[in-house]
């Protein structure tokens, strides 16, 4: 899909798989703002999203959320650092 503006519910993704990704980076991020995002529709839904992280410093998280009826939780597939604010959302 075109990116759009974050709105709650992708808050709420970035919130869930916040542990999963400070986990992997070994540190913990005290900003954790989604920004926008995009969305593909497979056998469930990934999500990439922009995520501000303080300072100048965006990250872009893509998560895979499981169709309905698996009732997994959301997982953080992969990520990229060192992001800005005008970098485009693109698939990873």
């Amino acid at each position: 899909s075109a990116a759009r503006p974050a709105t709650e519910e992708t808050q709420q993704i970035v919130q869930e798989v916040k542990s999963q990704l400070e986990e992997k980076e070994g540190k913990t991020f005290d900003v954790f703002t989604a920004v926008e995002f995009k969305t593909q529709v497979v056998a469930g839904t990934n999500y990439f999203i922009k995520v501000h992280v303080g300072n100048d410093e965006f990250m872009h998280l893509r998560v895979f959320r499981s169709l309905p009826h698996e009732s997994k939780p959301l997982s953080l597939h992969s990520y990229q650092g060192s992001k800005t604010k005008h970098d485009e959302l693109a698939y990873f």
